[in-house]
């Protein structure tokens, strides 16, 4: 049998606004380690090159990873950080759903090898067994090379969960391999109950494999519109090093639409001659839809609890605890989730905690920069904290990594005073360039051109009071940026 190349495809967009508060906007949840010492975007990335695929017919490619402008420095970094193979990193100029976006990779890998086997994951996801994943990887890639169909991983359940939607396998085709029979939207409890009890059906994993050229071909058939305006975006692309952008325009006139609705239920449907399957998985699988899912994937106490960080528990039981920079305590409680980053605790009982994205609406209405940005806010050039806000000033700790630099710029609004703590500054202020070292600083006027840079090789370590009438992050003209933002 010829050789059949496997193209993993990571979608690493979402904004994981379930684990807020220690999931936002700017640092979302696949960017995390919640179970050891990798991420979640990294455990995904490297999933597939850490096991055996099961099969010498099968080769892995470099994986195409989907996300946003805003993550990209991020997601870039902590795929750089571990042996997943040189990945690309495609760049959304908005977000889609699901539909658009993988129509997008499977031109780009269909660029390449149309009968390449794409393998969809969305970045979020922990699995436990890797092996079992791959040696299921396996099954679909041999069918998918061999047919015209679309796989989904089915989900072995492990209680009646009224959060997923669940997929009900038909008759066998092959050993492991499934016809689709039908979607099931999320059930009530009772419904769950019963789907679990059958053992026809299975959690939705959100999982794909198909040929690019197979994908290409559904999407365009099923939803053209989606179909034509990721072909458009990925004709226009633009590679900038490791990134490659689609075409804004051409992106942005695409619906928004998820796999499952744009495609599978289509194909599950009939309106296309090319067939949806489902292979059974069984991997300790868990999307971390909730805080309550941690109870699942992370290791409990003799009690029943999750504890991360400083964390003293007296007589609690069945309790997430996370804290993340001060002492978390609890006595005598039952069944909660408890989490405590620098600006924000939550606090909620287990049961209500797939209720979080009701929380963050209501913090969104009220304009609550708490949302989407963390107290330290990350970089491509390293980190900066606010410490301290009031009328008119607000303090910050400003990381620079080694050899980084910010980008030349003014503001129309603050003036800036730094002082450095650690390490040696570069700073471009107007027409003169000088050296910075500890304790000592220098003052930028509003309206000065600047610019703040790191020669040495420790990280530079600044204190920044700024001062003035508007303080906001928007109040940055860039005129000149190596890392090309706007």
């Amino acid at each position: 049998m010829q050789l059949i190349h496997v193209q993993p495809v990571i979608l690493a967009g979402g904004s994981g606004t379930r684990l807020w508060p220690i999931s936002r906007g700017d640092y979302p949840k696949q960017l995390l380690q919640l179970d050891d010492e990798l991420t979640m975007l990294q455990r995904t990335a490297v999933r597939l090159h850490s096991a055996n695929p099961g099969t010498a017919e099968l080769a892995l490619l470099a994986p195409l990873v989907v996300c946003g402008e805003d993550l990209r420095f991020l997601v870039a970094q902590q795929l750089n950080a571990v042996d997943a193979g040189s990945p690309t990193v495609i760049l959304e100029p908005a977000a889609r759903n699901t539909a658009p976006a993988i129509a997008a990779a499977a031109h780009i890998a269909a660029m390449d090898d149309p009968n390449c086997v794409l393998v969809v994951m969305p970045a979020d996801h922990v699995i436990a067994d890797a092996d079992a994943f791959c040696e299921a990887v396996a099954t679909a890639a041999l069918v998918c090379a061999e047919k015209d169909v679309v796989a989904t991983f089915g989900v072995k359940p492990t209680r009646a969960e009224t959060g997923f939607g669940y997929i009900q396998r038909g008759e066998a085709l092959s050993e492991g391999v499934y016809a689709l029979a039908t979607f099931v939207e999320k059930p009530d409890a009772i419904t769950a109950e019963q789907l679990v009890a059958d053992g026809q059906h299975y959690w939705n994993a959100g999982i794909f494999l198909a040929k690019a050229s197979v994908l290409i071909r559904a999407v365009t058939e099923l939803a053209p519109e989606i179909g034509n305006a990721a072909e458009k975006a990925v004709s226009v692309a633009a590679r900038d090093g490791q990134f490659l952008r689609l075409g804004f325009d051409e992106f942005c006139a695409s619906p928004s639409d998820s796999m499952d609705f744009a495609v599978m239920e289509k194909l599950n449907e009939g309106e296309a001659d090319i067939s949806a399957v489902v292979v059974p998985l069984d991997a300790q699988w868990s999307d971390v839809g909730s805080w309550e899912a941690l109870l699942d994937v992370l290791e409990r106490d003799d009690a029943g609890n999750v504890s991360r960080g400083d964390v003293v528990s007296i007589d609690s039981r069945n309790c997430v605890h996370i804290s993340t920079s001060r002492l978390v305590t609890s006595l005598g409680v039952r069944d909660l989730v408890i989490v405590e980053t620098p600006d924000a605790v939550f606090v909620a009982p287990k049961s209500e905690s797939q209720r979080v994205k009701e929380l963050v609406t209501k913090l969104n209405e009220q304009q609550r920069s708490e949302v989407s940005s963390h107290q330290k806010v990350y970089r491509p050039w390293g980190t900066f904290e606010s410490l301290d806000t009031g009328a008119r000033y607000q303090v910050k700790r400003l990381t620079v990594n080694p050899g980084a630099s910010l980008s030349l710029q003014l503001h129309y609004h603050r003036a800036e005073h730094w002082v450095v703590v650690r390490g040696t500054a570069r700073v471009t202020r107007g027409d003169e360039q000088f050296l910075l070292s500890e304790n000592e600083s220098t003052y930028l006027p509003v309206g000065t051109t600047h610019r703040l840079e790191n020669p040495g090789k420790v990280t530079l370590e600044v204190i920044e009071v700024q001062s003035g009438s508007y303080l906001g992050e928007d109040d940055i003209v860039r005129l000149d940026d190596v890392y090309q933002r706007s």
